[in-house]
């Protein structure tokens, strides 16, 4: 394998940054075409005059400007909004998309990418919780490999490698139960932002940090697995880890389980991600697993983490309804954030807005969006017909 063309969406989070961390690694197989990002200019302008991508994209014109204003010597294509992170997903130097950017704004040009034949690395996951079925469907028909990112569905990507379909029993995903794994209800009642972000194992920005808190984010990469695998809700399953040294597991028809164990770094499945199907030597230490000591399992608290659970109902309910899902948990996570609601009003605005939904088909990007527009709309409804309160 020469050397592969990297475009990075989402460049300036913390995915990014480890992304740019396996690229410095391995400068002779690995090098940035395009690189795309939402509003952070003056990180970005630093990552352009270290790795003089081809095409930079930016969010919004005001972000495209303060680049600019940098005075860092930019490409000849530099793009805004999803125009640019398209531009940057389809350059012809670019073998391999990786996603990492939140949200849905990747949407478009993860379709533009597969449509152009680029093989897809998912950081994301709320492109195929809102489009499973659309973005799926595209891969196939371009046969485009879709490579997960996420740490667990990557490991059940390496357990399950070689490996038919037929065999599988059923996957377990891990979670470390985030900062209130142990809290009552009251307790969760109380929590406040400060102790939301607090995860403990994870260094994640502040969205998929409160979605690890809620589980909802377990709730995503339920539905998630679904899409990469092809498995039924009902054969996929969640266990509380704390540790975080297992990643995720397999089990197959005859009762085995094949797990994947690994230290908690993210360049570990980004690296995988880079240099498949093949490997490379190791970037990070070995785990030691003297050391990691004590390894603990426990089932999921659906009462207490009620996002869990509304997962599995969209994922069951199909369609539209994942795609409602995702966009009310985001309206209802960024109200959080912003303390105009309580921790344990995030599944009630998701819930409620579920509730007023009726399924349609979610088959067309313009179905998909116009759902997305839809729920967020509706959430931001139920976010105002809450009761007022303290602001957490």
């Amino acid at each position: 394998m020469g050397v592969r063309g990297i475009a990075l969406i989402g460049s300036t989070g913390s995915i990014g940054s480890s992304t740019l961390s396996v690229v410095d690694a391995f400068p002779d197989r690995l090098r940035v075409v395009s690189l795309a990002a939402g509003n952070n200019a003056d990180l970005l302008a630093s990552q352009v005059a270290r790795y003089s991508p081809s095409v930079v994209g930016m969010a919004t014109p005001d972000a495209s400007d303060r680049l600019r204003s940098t005075g860092v010597a930019l490409p000849p294509v530099v793009g805004v909004g999803a125009d640019g992170l398209i531009a940057a997903a389809i350059h012809p130097d670019v073998d391999l998309v990786i996603c990492a950017s939140s949200g849905s704004v990747a949407l478009e040009a993860i379709l533009a990418a597969i449509d152009a034949g680029k093989t897809i690395a998912l950081a994301n996951k709320e492109v195929l919780v809102m489009a499973g079925a659309l973005v799926t469907a595209a891969a196939r028909r371009k046969q485009v490999s879709i490579l997960p990112v996420d740490s667990e569905h990557n490991a059940i990507h390496q357990c399950l490698h070689g490996r038919d379909g037929a065999e599988i029993k059923r996957l377990i995903l891990t979670a470390s139960g985030g900062p209130f794994r142990q809290c009552s209800q009251e307790a969760l009642e109380r929590a406040t932002l400060s102790d939301a972000l607090q995860h403990p194992t994870w260094q994640m920005g502040r969205k998929i940090t409160i979605d690890s808190a809620t589980l909802m984010n377990k709730g995503l990469e339920v539905i998630e697995a679904h899409w990469l695998f092809g498995v039924r809700p009902d054969q996929i399953d969640v266990v509380i880890h704390p540790q975080s040294v297992v990643h995720s597991l397999v089990e197959f028809i005859d009762g085995s389980l094949l797990a994947q164990l690994g230290v908690t770094d993210m360049r570990l499945p980004i690296q995988y991600a880079c240099s498949y199907p093949h490997r490379w030597a190791a970037l990070l230490p070995s785990l030691d697993l003297a050391r990691a000591g004590r390894l603990e399992f426990e089932a999921p608290a659906f009462d207490r983490f009620p996002c869990l659970g509304l997962a599995y109902r969209a994922l069951r309910a199909g369609e539209s309804v994942p795609c409602v899902l995702n966009a009310a948990n985001e309206i209802g996570v960024a109200s959080f954030l912003e303390g105009r609601v309580g921790f344990t009003d995030i599944p009630q605005i998701i819930e409620r807005t579920m509730d007023a939904h009726t399924p349609v088909a979610a088959d067309t990007l313009a179905a998909v969006r116009s759902l997305d527009t839809w729920a967020r709309q509706q959430a931001a409804h139920v976010v105002e017909s809450l009761p007022a309160g303290t602001p957490r």
